[in-house]
């Protein structure tokens, strides 16, 4: 719509607004330009016609193709990093559980049952002291032995069993006896329990059986589970099948000398 044009019969000088309130001036924004309106003697206002070209119109404001183009960038800037992230996540979590199966002696992460967990308390029963469980995976086993009163720790790899395994243990009410700790079994010393439990595998057993026969007292007790030692002769059996316990007593391995056989030396 084009503004009406009222004109004074003097010659205007300019054809700018002018306001009909004498010696007061208006402000009008045009093309991003302030100007001061001009007013004459006889106080009659002067409108000018603005012409079509200089006004904002909806041509001027960003178009909806516009929008659209910038959410799509948005997109596709999110779904990388959504992406990125989730596969960081997935290699966090997955790498400490597939990282045993690359070592030379794999001891995979497989959670006791129920029956081997009543076999090993079987073999604590009229005993006391501290407890190891190598390999504690979750936790079950050290919780249990927290329960039956023994101070109990257990050493494991995974970091994300151990987190796990502490809030076990705090949900159980037992985090006072019961300790779980990130660590290499062969770097850590059993000489101060006097109950071990291993659920190992037949490739470390022959090593294990070595070390552990160097640094426990003569008062300790060896829990296998699912496999025995291969040189020890076993005190106490029970269960059956996967669920197999062999218990050996330190005094009995460490003194008779033909539980552990001495190396052939070739003579040639």
């Amino acid at each position: 719509m084009h503004a009406f044009v009222i004109q004074d019969k003097e010659k205007v000088p300019s054809p700018r607004f002018q306001t009909s309130c004498p010696k007061q001036a208006l402000e009008v924004v045009h093309l991003n330009r302030v100007e001061e309106a001009e007013v004459t003697t006889q106080g009659v206002p002067v409108i000018s016609e603005i012409p079509q070209e200089g006004r904002l119109t909806e041509h001027d404001l960003p178009t909806n193709v516009d929008t659209s183009n910038l959410k799509k960038r948005n997109w596709g800037l999110l779904v990388p990093g959504i992406v990125g992230g989730t596969l960081v996540a997935v290699y966090a979590v997955a790498t400490p559980f597939l990282t045993p199966a690359l070592r030379k002696i794999c001891l995979p992460f497989v959670p006791a049952t129920s029956s081997q967990i009543e076999n090993v308390l079987k073999m604590l029963r009229c005993r006391s002291g501290s407890l190891v469980d190598i390999g504690s995976g979750d936790g079950r086993i050290v919780i249990a032995a927290a329960k039956e009163g023994f101070r109990a720790v257990g050493y494991e790899l995974n970091p994300w069993l151990v987190w796990y395994s502490r809030y076990r243990a705090w949900r159980e009410g037992v985090h006072d006896a019961a300790k779980f700790y990130v660590s290499d079994l062969w770097k850590v010393s059993f000489s101060q329990y006097t109950n071990v439990v291993i659920f190992g595998v037949p490739q470390m057993m022959p090593q294990l059986e070595k070390k552990l026969q160097l640094e426990l007292e003569d008062d300790a007790r060896v829990i296998a589970c699912r496999f025995p030692f291969p040189h020890w002769i076993p005190d106490h059996i029970t269960g059956e099948g996967i669920d197999t316990v062999w218990a050996y007593d330190s005094k009995t391995f460490k003194g008779n000398e033909k539980s552990y056989p001495k190396p052939v030396v070739h003579l040639y």
